[in-house]
């Protein structure tokens, strides 16, 4: 399972806000990365989430995650020196960084309780619906561990929370 470097902490950074659609692109309309019109709205759970604009079957492709190829070392240290953190390790030597990409996935927040679950595909990360996800339904993850080794409190809210991450 792709491991999360670290999760975003809480509290303002321009760096969570979702990038604005390109070349007039309509609110909503689905970009080349997403598979379904989904939306970046505040969240219930930390900071800005994904939210579905539209009811997204089981086991369906959502979209993925582009970004920066990187080194493990290399994520961690940018890890350090953001409020915010958008990379993904793909395994022990590579970690993919979204951080500044137009995608909106790189947006959706942990869950212990997730709707989708995150495959590593060609050095990329993919998003598979788990259930039906209704319209208006936040998309989460479970981003399995992370570096707080139990110091960050969960905020997910699932039945099933770890409590700590």
């Amino acid at each position: 399972m792709p491991r999360l470097t670290t999760l975003p902490r809480t509290g303002p950074d321009d760096s969570h806000s979702p990038a604005q659609p390109s070349g007039g692109q309509a609110p909503g309309v689905p970009r080349p990365a997403e598979r379904f019109a989904l939306r970046v709205a505040p969240s219930p759970i930390d900071g800005q989430g994904v939210f579905a604009e539209e009811a997204i079957p089981a086991r369906q492709k959502v979209g993925e995650i582009r970004g920066e190829a990187i080194s493990v070392q290399e994520a961690r240290l940018r890890a350090r020196s953001r409020a915010r953190i958008h990379i993904i390790e793909l395994n022990a030597r590579r970690a993919l960084d979204a951080t500044g990409t137009p995608g909106l996935l790189r947006f959706v927040n942990h869950s212990c309780g997730p709707n989708t679950q995150l495959k590593r595909q060609q050095g990329r990360v993919e998003f598979y619906s788990l259930r039906d996800i209704s319209p208006g339904e936040e998309l989460t993850a479970d981003y399995g561990e992370t570096h707080h080794e139990g110091r960050l409190r969960c905020r997910c809210g699932a039945p099933q929370c770890k409590g700590q991450l």
